[in-house]
């Protein structure tokens, strides 16, 4: 890992990808299990937008870095009036912090960014919700794109929405071998052939690492948070 990043701090994002309203639930369902992951861990956990966490621990990249990638949930849909089984996706990113956010350390130009404000719908009180407070943030050449809304302030919000995509392009720069902005592209899509672990909850209950080819089916385990009974057993 590259010195210009902290092991210790990451943001773990989930977007919802192909499966409509099921999808968005996964997608919820699957911060949750992030969020209670780092309780059992004793990691501290703040909200950045309505997708993204701020998670902090020694070492914490490691200890989630192999969660980014596609996540597929097969199950009977609650949005489903006549109870039939869907498939739907979600894709996990687990970015190390960036450590150095000065412009000379990931210098993006005026016309590659895309800046636009919002209502926060975070916490802070009535005012929240009066002024444009949450920041968000487009790298238009390569699509990648944060928001904060968690801070007071616009300019909080601004600074942190920053700092968390200047983290992801770094991370991008990083795993491509770039040294230059411009060469960077959209990465893979969140739906069929491209996930790294699939969520059977019907008709049996099973999580695959399509990684590893390891099955476990202990699904209520791991979705209440419980990812060391598949990076345990992983490891052996």
């Amino acid at each position: 890992m590259d010195s210009h990043f902290d092991i210790n701090t990451v943001y773990v994002s989930v977007f919802a990808g192909a499966g409509g309203e099921d999808a968005k639930d996964w997608a919820r369902m699957l911060l949750v299990m992030y969020k209670k992951y780092a309780a059992r861990k004793n990691l501290k956990c703040l909200p950045v937008n309505d997708n993204t966490w701020e998670v902090k621990g020694e070492n914490v990249y490691s200890l989630l870095k192999d969660e980014s990638g596609v996540h597929r949930l097969v199950r009977i849909s609650p949005f489903d009036a006549k109870k039939l089984r869907h498939t739907s996706f979600a894709l996990v990113e687990v970015i190390p912090a960036f450590k150095r956010i000065g412009a000379t350390d990931i210098a993006i130009p005026e016309k590659d960014l895309k800046i636009e404000f919002t209502r926060s719908s975070g916490p802070g009180g009535q005012n929240v919700n009066k002024v444009e407070t949450a920041v968000r943030l487009v790298h238009v050449p390569t699509g990648i794109a944060v928001i904060s809304q968690e801070e007071r302030s616009q300019s909080q919000n601004r600074e942190k929405a920053m700092m968390l995509l200047k983290s992801k392009l770094a991370k991008v720069m990083e795993e491509k071998h770039e040294h230059e902005l411009e060469n960077l592209r959209v990465r893979v899509e969140p739906e069929w052939g491209h996930e790294i672990r699939s969520y059977v909850l019907h008709p049996y209950k099973q999580v695959k690492d399509h990684r590893t080819g390891l099955k476990i089916s202990k699904i209520e385990e791991v979705l209440d948070g419980n990812l060391d009974v598949l990076m345990d057993k992983k490891l052996k």
